[in-house]
């Protein structure tokens, strides 16, 4: 955000008011202006008073002033630019706000070429004190040069969804709706509603979750029509003050009703449309500016995962936007430490590195699992001790909603994240934001616990039922690591947008990827299986003999995942150079393919194929959508989207999976969804 807020606003501010200055100085002295009330435009010309603007004219104070409020200028740089006038203060100027990185080079040679112009306008201090319009005149003119027009207002490029933006906040630069005492906050959302209808949703769901999740739709293919506004978002932006004009303190906190619905008893009948206040984002940010070109950030909170999260597609549908359907991303609770290095040249180049320690989080579902307790009783009198034993059913579900999940976390260390992000301007045209180069990744492990007790019997073993026991006499920890890598790009041009990702890891179903599968047990050469469930129902660990007949667990491993996306955005308002200005201004279309799939090997040692069905092995996704702008604040899209799973056939090359009651291995879902969005 800093370089864009101080190039397109501070920059241009700054130049408009510098240049005229600047040339007036320059050119002859006897060229004097006369302002004249009813014209911007005042004629050139000497006047009867003898007064001269050209050679009273000095760098605009309040300039100054905004460049030091905006941390650009220090108080003695500011001091001396203020005494300075003529092409020295010019020159001086453009050499700061070339080392500070708000213009480049060649930026700085087209400001120093538009001073010269014989036809720049912009506005002057004279030393009568109002500032006037001013045109510039070549020595001896006899008359005003015609005045320049504005430039014009364009329909933008499409920007790609980037939730972690590159650049740097600038210090002082929200502009706070509301202040609590010393620090500024700016509240943001969006009211969204839409309607929904899906060919086929036997989960029930008002989103499209991958297919053969059930075990059949039932005598058709169960289509739903659903209408839903929990889509809707809210936050507030923050920014805290500091004593340093080189440190900018910021934060952001944001929530939505995408989250459980109400199951209190004045809700049951109406849960449907009572839907939960859940929290997205939560984080507070310290920026350092170190150097004029170098930025160290530290951040902390929840926000958006750097693995997956820094290349998205732009959907209209949000409630799963694309997961497991190639659109890779999370939010996490991290501590976040990266940079961003101006390197500059013609198209301002850019380079972020960060990494990131995250919540361990898997993102299994638990059961409840049963486990033995045994009581012995000793008779006083005659010394027999009796044992009773029962079974005790935890509640899995219930303890993972009480103080979450388990298996990340038991196993002691955190998840780590990086990026590295290369960013600059492909197309140089108004309007286009810069493209990025980037690549991602994580790595990660868990730890599933078979308590003791929860250790299983064993039917066939030759050492008697207790050799499990006896071999895990306190229990078994079971491990597996998880890792990430993706590669993205987004190129923005004035004709059409690319965003692509390409992602491969192993147990990606926290982020959205690998078709819900975490991990698997690897039974190979063990006799005498039987299972465990662990202490938080969400991992079944298996035991057996290896062929020398010792009591084993069998490894977990996890789940190879693989998948990305490819989205093209085209802005057709600006192709058909529509008003700025007028209704056609805001039309603009996408088409995206995804795709999402579990390793083939590693998918048939983990679903029982045959036996149960299972499925699917891989799902993809072809959309497109419409975007209309009625203005600034509403919109309305359609998005028409065609998501298809794919089971795979047992040895007899048939499918257990059902659709409609029969065998078939595709699900497919015809979506359309269409409604407005309302953004504050």
């Amino acid at each position: 955000m800093r370089d864009c807020f101080r190039s397109s606003v501070v920059c241009l501010l700054a130049v408009a008011c510098l240049l005229v200055p600047v040339a007036l100085i320059a050119a002859d002295s006897n060229a004097t202006t006369t302002a004249d009330p009813t014209n911007a435009a005042t004629s050139a010309a000497t006047t009867n008073s003898g007064a001269s603007v050209g050679t009273a004219a000095v760098i605009s104070p309040t300039l100054v002033d905004l460049l030091v409020k905006k941390g650009i200028l220090t108080t003695a740089e500011a001091n001396s630019l203020r005494n300075m006038s003529g092409s020295a203060g010019m020159q001086q100027l453009l050499l700061l706000l070339k080392a500070k990185g708000v213009v480049n080079d060649s930026e700085a040679a087209e400001l120093k070429s538009a001073a010269d112009a014989d036809t720049l306008h912009s506005l002057v201090d004279t030393e009568s004190g109002p500032t006037q319009y001013a045109s510039l005149t070549s020595p001896g003119a006899g008359q005003a040069a015609p005045k320049e027009a504005p430039a014009p207002v364009v329909i933008p490029a499409i920007a790609p969804v980037r939730v972690l933006p590159l650049d740097a906040p600038v210090k002082e630069g929200l502009a706070g709706a509301l202040k609590l005492g010393a620090v500024r906050m700016t509240p943001y959302g969006f009211i969204k509603a839409s309607a929904a209808y899906d060919s086929s949703s036997p989960r029930g769901d008002d989103f499209p979750p991958p297919g053969f999740l059930n075990a059949d739709t039932g005598p058709t293919n169960n289509s739903e029509f659903h209408i839903k506004a929990r889509q809707t978002r809210m936050g507030a932006k923050f920014e805290w003050p500091d004593v340093s004009k080189n440190v900018t303190v910021t934060g952001q906190i944001e929530a939505d009703y995408e989250g459980n619905f109400s199951r209190a008893d004045n809700r049951n009948v109406s849960t449907i449309r009572s839907n939960a206040l859940s929290l997205r984002l939560a984080f507070g940010r310290i920026d350092w500016t170190v150097a004029p070109n170098t930025d160290i950030f530290f951040e902390a909170g929840q926000d958006w995962t750097i693995y997956g999260s820094s290349a998205m597609m732009n959907l209209f549908e949000t409630t799963f936007f694309g997961a497991y359907w190639g659109n890779t991303y999370e939010r996490s609770p991290q501590m976040r430490l990266g940079f961003v290095e101006k390197l500059g040249g013609s198209r301002n180049w850019k380079l972020s590195p960060e990494v990131a320690i995250m919540m361990p989080s898997e993102g299994n579902v638990p059961a409840d699992a049963v486990t033995s307790t045994c009581t012995t009783t000793v008779n006083h009198t005659t010394f027999a001790a009796t044992t009773t034993c029962s079974n005790v059913v935890l509640d899995g579900t219930g303890n993972q909603l009480g103080y979450g999940e388990r298996q990340g976390a038991d196993n002691g260390k955190p998840e780590i994240e990086s990026r590295v992000v290369l960013q600059f301007q492909l197309d140089k045209a108004p309007g286009v934001v810069p493209a990025q180069i980037l690549w991602s990744g994580f790595y990660t492990g868990r730890q599933g616990t078979i308590l003791a007790s929860a250790v299983p019997l064993c039917a066939g073993c030759a050492g008697g039922a207790d050799t499990f026991k006896a071999a895990f006499p306190r229990g078994y920890d079971a491990h597996s690591n998880g890792y990430g890598n993706q590669v993205a790009v987004s190129l923005p041009t004035r004709w059409a947008t690319v965003v692509a990702s390409a992602y491969m890891g192993a147990d990606l179903r926290f982020m959205f990827g690998g078709q819900l599968l975490s991990n698997y047990n690897y039974t190979g050469g063990l006799s005498n299986k039987t299972n465990a469930l662990s202490v938080d129902g969400s991992s079944t660990v298996v035991f057996g003999t290896n062929s020398a007949g010792a009591a084993v667990a069998a490894p977990q491993l996890a789940v190879r995942g693989y998948g990305g996306f490819v989205q093209v955005g085209f802005p057709i308002s600006r192709w058909f150079n529509a008003d700025p200005k007028g209704r056609n201004a805001g039309w603009q279309a996408y088409y995206e393919y995804g795709i999402d799939a579990a390793n083939g090997n590693d998918f048939r040692l983990a679903k029982a194929i045959g036996a149960s069905g299972a499925g699917p092995i891989k799902s993809n996704l072809n959309a497109v959508t419409i975007w209309y702008k009625m203005n600034p604040w509403v919109q309305f899209a359609l998005e028409e989207s065609h998501y298809a799973s794919y089971a795979v056939p047992n040895e007899h090359d048939v499918c257990t999976t059902k659709i409609a009651g029969l065998p078939s291995c595709t699900s497919i879902d015809w979506r359309t969804e269409f409604g407005p969005v309302f953004t504050f």
